[in-house]
């Protein structure tokens, strides 16, 4: 494949704001001066340690030690080539690449192409939806209150009942079978290849960035033998267990809100009806329970660093719903946020509850939620006669372990008194046995495992080993170390701003600490520091095991008010290295005067040389 001329990647890199790209993916927020933080999209976390800094359009995490610029982030998140990224964002900015040949962009393979045919045959079911045949479909929609506007909005569409009418549609549009296969868009049986989708009214299933990745599709006809709902098979860009049908139409409503909440509903219906009841911030799973995954997308979505938060579960009040909310109770502890737990009156599930009841009754459901544990607790003992001794023991011994999950040292005790109350019991009886299955889960879980940074922690007064990575934190805690830290931060981060000499002046000098001293040694070497991406050239450039350091460095927050306070602060400590400079070199001076005679030429020397320095230091000290 032709090679992108590298001025344009460098063009599209400079036109593309990356915390817009990661924004789409992470909920961002300040995090001081030019910097701003989340949850890491690359591994678990609570507490965000995930850092963008626009200016340089560059990512470090100090919690796993990920970063790189904006293609990187791409090609991690997405698994797409290198060329793949920056055709992608050409693509958003709109700009024309040029390759290495002088040929045009040739076609994209792998990935790139599994989003266009996905993108393709969104198009091609949401037109058929006007077609005649469709009227089933349309008929569909509008018993369940969705109109022709509501269609459009969440781009339903309908899969005609042929065998091959998308499939021929695509391939005039030059996607090969293989790649329609691929996509989870075409099977292939006994009479070829042919449609996955035939005679259903088709939701297309979006990621967060709202790229189409696949489709959820509901039958329509008596004689369609498959299941009620279809969708799309697990394909390299579609993972059911990863995705949330409406998270890219309700993202901004969830990040933007106070508190943020988020309502998981059950069906692609019910979303549909809770957003145009005005319940903006609902989603649904795709064909598989709520889990783990789900959790970590919503997560970085929401940002939910503190526990002000809202995660509202919307079940059916039968058995059914009683397993589901289980299932989401044995995830629970992963949120921060606070979750609920609503039920419909009637057990009617969104959907339904706008037909009957109409759009205020949906939003009024929000009102009706209760705290989760509260909801599975009441479930739990649900099923034992509380009026005999034997039920209320029966039913401490199932809702105590529930109580002992609790964390939180001033919530638990509160549930504990809720289910004395449940259960007419003795207070102390009840946190009897919610101690002793405390005691039971802490003896059967095995031990925690250190924890595997990748960063060997630094012995008492030094550096980590060569051997391992070196991070701000196993820098030696010393006054110069502390110099050297903070000037490079500002070198890093403010480098374009300051006097090019003087820059240049206070990196050229060897450092006290290697790990600072290698990242000096590579910001000294860059020419152009008003070029774009120069810091991140710097960073590249360093030598392992150091370059994760220059990377924290980079990203680290600079300790300064505004920018113009960190442009003087970053003045003041290239003028304060100088002045060490020079000291130093005075102090080995007047060492080696006295081995010399004073009538002698290297003796005269030195005392020039002595006079010139402390002219030069006085010019800074009153400069």
């Amino acid at each position: 494949m032709p090679r992108i001329l590298q001025a344009d990647v460098d063009e599209v890199k400079s036109r593309t704001n990356i915390a817009d790209i990661v924004g789409e993916r992470v909920s961002l927020k300040s995090a001081g001066v030019g910097s701003m933080k989340g949850l890491c999209p690359f591994h678990d976390e609570k507490s965000p340690s995930f850092h963008v800094r626009p200016q340089v359009g560059y990512y470090h995490c100090f919690g796993c030690g990920a970063s790189g610029d904006v293609y990187s982030f791409l090609r991690e998140m997405d698994h797409v080539s290198f060329t793949e990224a920056v055709e992608r964002l050409a693509g958003r900015v709109g700009y024309t690449l040029h390759y290495e040949d002088g040929g045009p962009a040739p076609e994209t393979s792998g990935r790139s192409r599994l989003y266009a045919a996905n993108t393709a045959a969104a198009e091609f079911f949401r037109s058929r939806l006007l077609s005649p045949e469709a009227e089933s479909a349309r008929a569909f929609l509008g018993q369940r209150g969705f109109d022709a506007g509501a269609a459009a909005h969440f781009g339903v569409g309908y899969a005609p009942r042929g065998w091959d009418g998308m499939l021929k549609a695509l391939s005039a549009q030059g996607f090969s079978r293989d790649e329609l296969t691929a996509a989870g868009l075409v099977s292939t049986g006994q009479r070829g290849v042919y449609d996955r989708f035939r005679g259903r009214v088709v939701w297309p299933i979006r990621d967060v960035t709202g790229q189409t990745i696949g489709f959820g599709a509901r039958k329509l006809y008596d004689d369609d033998q498959g299941p009620k709902y279809l969708n799309t098979p697990e394909t390299p860009i579609y993972k059911k267990a990863q995705v949330l049908y409406g998270l890219d139409l309700a993202k901004r409503d969830i990040s933007r809100g106070d508190p943020k909440r988020v309502v998981v509903v059950e069906g692609y219906t019910d979303v549909m009806a809770c957003h145009l009841a005005g319940v903006t911030t609902a989603i649904a799973t795709c064909g598989t329970a709520f889990g783990a995954e789900h959790i970590k997308l919503l997560r970085r979505v929401m940002g939910d660093d503190s526990a002000a938060g809202e995660v509202v579960f919307t079940f059916d009040g039968d058995e059914a719903g009683q397993k589901a909310a289980l299932r989401a109770f044995t995830e629970d502890d992963r949120f921060n946020a606070q979750t609920f737990v609503a039920v419909a009156p009637d057990g009617l599930d969104p959907c339904d509850l706008r037909l009957q009841r109409g759009d205020a009754a949906v939003r009024g459901l929000m009102t009706t939620k209760v705290p989760m544990f509260e909801f599975v607790i009441d479930r739990k003992i649900g099923s034992f006669d509380l009026g005999t001794a034997e039920g209320r023991v029966g039913a401490l011994r199932a809702a105590a372990p529930i109580v002992a999950e609790i964390r939180d040292a001033l919530l638990r005790p509160e549930y504990e008194r809720i289910l004395a109350r449940r259960l007419g019991m003795d207070p102390t009886d009840v946190h009897s046995e919610v101690r002793r299955n405390e005691r039971r889960e802490r003896q059967g879980a095995p031990a925690p495992a250190a924890r595997a940074t990748g960063v060997a922690q630094a012995p008492p007064g030094g550096e980590a080993s060569p051997l391992a990575l070196v991070t701000i934190g196993a820098l030696p805690r010393t006054g110069d170390a502390h110099l050297e830290r903070d000037a490079l931060m500002g070198a890093l981060q403010y480098g374009h701003q300051l006097d090019a000499e003087l820059l240049q002046r206070a990196v050229g000098m060897p450092f006290t600490v290697p790990g600072l001293d290698a990242v000096r040694e590579a910001i000294a070497q860059v020419t152009d520091r008003q070029r774009p991406g120069w810091a991140l050239q710097a960073v590249d450039a360093v030598r392992e095991p150091y370059r994760s350091l220059a990377g924290e460095l980079l990203m680290a927050a600079f300790p300064a008010k505004d920018e113009e306070s960190a442009k003087q602060s970053s003045t003041g400590l290239c003028r304060r290295l100088i002045l060490r400079g020079l000291d130093r070199e005075k102090n080995e001076l007047l060492g080696a005067i006295q081995r010399l005679p004073p009538d002698s030429d290297g003796g005269r020397a030195l005392r020039v040389r002595l006079r010139d320095i402390d002219v030069e230091r006085q010019k800074f000290l009153e400069s």
